[in-house]
Formats: structure tokens, C-alpha cells, sequence
């Protein structure tokens, strides 16, 4: 059995505690929790019947750990990932992995210089449709890409970014493209490449709030596609749709649903045996507002650990899209198309705004 322990017991923590404390993945067993807020770890820790602390260099030293998965605000991951590592086991961290590249970068050679493997959490990568679509972008069938674009219109409303202090400030969470955008700006770049330039406006329209909670993208590709981000928390009065469309000279693919988990066009030049079944087979209503791959993403996890496999989403891989929300923001601020890779001098995210 994987051993699995939670640093961070907030509003995430909750699906993360179901799988494993439910037993859910084949192989994992939740062993022990820790928040700094003794009242959260302990609600785990009592409904899992497993230790519970508030100090997780403790918590290390008492439980026998094999994976800590760290869930604490996104501008602690840094602090929190270089401080397990040195106990030198595998580490995951819920996205974004870090909110500076400078953090991303400490993350990933304390990992790598204490022999521990960092995994990063991208669940909407293992969601049925999006598995399918992949599978189309690796087997050529769009051709030449001519347009990729990503929507997030959800809804939050003021009480969400009241339950912590953190939410929506530039230091720990930053706003709509750093946190609920983050996975469809990576599935984005994953399916049609690497970004040459992006140009971007935003807004904060609805939310009290120090980042934005409205955003537009453009984007241009390396490969000469261009791309659309439109992301929103200010839907009202409920979330309407996560989705993204891929357009190519040979086929069109459309997943839409609130959490990119409806195939809605699947349309190629060429059709092959298995497409007029696609977008039956491939929608599935998700259980929760996270959908429906983090079960699939701790099956891939324990998979690469019970068999020394290459993971999916490690540190370098995470990094890509990291790069590239910088690169948004650092356009937000100077109202400039920013080139990539480029070193971010105006971009507030990570960084104490006064």
C-alpha cells in the first residue's frame, strides 16, 4: 500500500480525503492530516479515523508517509514542497504548482536534489473526452491547427473568497486564470503547443477582490495556430460551461459541459471506424464542481510509483503553463503582447501588492 498523507485540510481537501480515506484508489490509503487549523485537520482525521496534526515536520517523523500531498493556499507551495522534500518522499501538489517561476524552479530542485518525484495535480487531463481528444491531436487528425480556445464562465460569489483571506490576493491565489483557469490554460497548451506571444485584458467586475475575476486572451502559437482564454467567476447565477475547442484543417473537436466533460463535435475530414460512436461514448456527468479525473489522476500516480514510470505532470511539465499565466498577467499590466519565454517584471502574481 502507498501510505498518503494531506498538508492542508481546506476546501479542496475534501475530494482529495474521499478518495484516498474512502479507499477509492486501488492500492492508496490516506495515514494521517495536517493544517495549521487544528479543527480541520482533526474533522479528517476523526471521520478517516487517522492521526491528525498541526505541524507536518511532525507528522512526517510520527507516520510512515509514501506520497504528501500538499493543498495548502498555492503561494505556500513553494515553502511547504522544499520543506517536505528534505524527509526525501514523493511529493503532489494541487495546481497551480507555485505562483512565481523563481518558486517553481526552488520546487523542482529541491525535488530533484532530495530524490523525491514531484507530481502535479491536472485532473481535467484524465477526463474521458479530454483522454479522446489527446489521443486525435497524437495521431495528426486536425492537420494543420488553425484555432484553439478555452472558456470558463463560473460562477463565485462574494462568500466564496470570504471564507479565507487568502483568496483573490495577488500573494497567495491570484484570480480566474491563476486558479479556476489554470487546468484549461494547460489543456490548451497540451493539445496545440508551445506560445510564441499572448495580449490579454481583465477585470475585477463583480468580486471584491485584488485580482481580476474577468480575463480575455489572445494567443498566438509557435506553430502559427492562434488561440482564444476567455475566463470568468462572474457567471451569474450559476457555473455554465468549462470547455475547448480544437480546430485544424481536417477536423473540428468541441468539449464543453461546466467541467469540460461533454463531447459536443467530434468532426473529421476522414472518418475512421469509432467516430459515430464518440460523442456518445465519450461525456460523462462529473460527481462535483472538480469533476470527475481526480480519481483517474491518483490511479496514474499510483501506477508511476508501484511501477518506476514517468508521470504525466511533473514539475518541468507544470512549469510550461505557469510560464505562460505569467506571461498573461505581465500583458494585463502593460497593456503589451508579451513574448515567450520572457522574465516577468510587472506581473503582480506572487507578489505583495500595497
Amino acid at each position: 500500500m502507498i501510505n498518503v498523507a494531506l498538508v492542508g485540510c481546506g476546501r479542496i481537501a475534501k475530494r482529495h480525503s474521499e478518495l484516498l480515506g474512502d479507499e477509492q484508489i486501488a492500492g492508496m490509503r490516506l495515514v494521517a492530516a495536517c493544517d495549521l487549523v487544528e479543527e480541520k485537520a482533526q474533522a479528517i482525521g476523526e471521520r478517516y479515523d487517522v492521526p491528525f496534526f498541526t505541524d507536518m515536520d511532525q507528522m512526517m517523523e510520527a507516520v510512515p508517509v509514501d506520497l504528501v500531498v500538499v493543498l495548502t493556499p498555492t503561494g505556500a507551495h513553494a515553502e511547504h514542497v522544499i520543506q517536505l522534500a528534505r524527509f526525501q518522499k514523493d511529493i503532489l501538489v494541487e495546481k497551480p504548482m507555485a505562483l512565481t517561476l523563481e518558486d517553481a524552479d526552488a520546487m523542482i530542485q529541491s525535488c530533484d536534489e532530495n530524490g523525491c518525484r514531484l507530481f502535479v495535480v491536472k485532473q481535467n487531463r484524465f477526463n474521458v473526452p479530454v483522454v479522446k481528444l489527446r489521443e486525435a491531436v497524437e495521431e495528426k487528425r486536425f492537420g494543420k491547427f488553425v484555432l484553439g480556445t478555452v472558456r470558463v464562465r463560473w460562477c463565485r460569489h462574494q462568500h466564496y473568497y470570504d471564507q479565507d483571506k487568502w483568496r483573490g490576493t495577488w500573494a497567495m491565489d491570484g484570480g480566474v486564470l491563476a486558479n479556476q483557469a489554470s487546468h484549461h490554460v494547460d489543456m490548451l497548451q497540451w493539445m496545440i503547443g508551445d506560445v510564441e506571444s499572448v495580449f490579454a485584458k481583465a477585470a475585477t467586475a463583480l468580486a471584491s477582490i485584488e485580482a481580476e475575476d474577468t480575463i480575455i486572451v489572445t494567443l498566438k502559437f509557435r506553430n502559427g495556430a492562434l488561440g482564444v482564454i476567455e475566463a470568468t467567476t462572474a457567471a451569474r447565477p450559476i457555473n455554465l460551461e468549462g470547455s475547448i475547442s480544437v480546430l485544424g484543417e481536417l477536423g473540428t473537436v468541441v468539449i464543453g459541459g461546466f467541467a469540460v466533460n461533454q463531447m459536443q463535435t467530434w468532426a473529421f475530414e476522414e472518418t475512421l471506424p469509432g467516430d459515430d460512436k464518440v460523442l456518445e461514448e465519450y461525456s460523462v456527468n462529473p460527481p462535483n464542481v472538480y469533476g470527475f479525473g481526480h480519481q483517474a489522476y491518483y490511479e496514474h500516480v499510483a501506477d508511476c510509483m508501484d511501477n518506476a514510470k514517468q508521470h504525466l505532470v511533473d514539475g518541468l511539465e507544470a512549469r510550461k503553463s505557469l510560464e505562460l499565466i505569467n506571461a498573461i498577467y505581465e500583458s494585463v499590466e502593460t497593456g503589451r503582447e508579451v513574448f515567450l519565454r520572457f522574465l516577468p517584471r510587472k506581473c503582480p502574481l506572487g507578489r505583495t501588492v500595497t
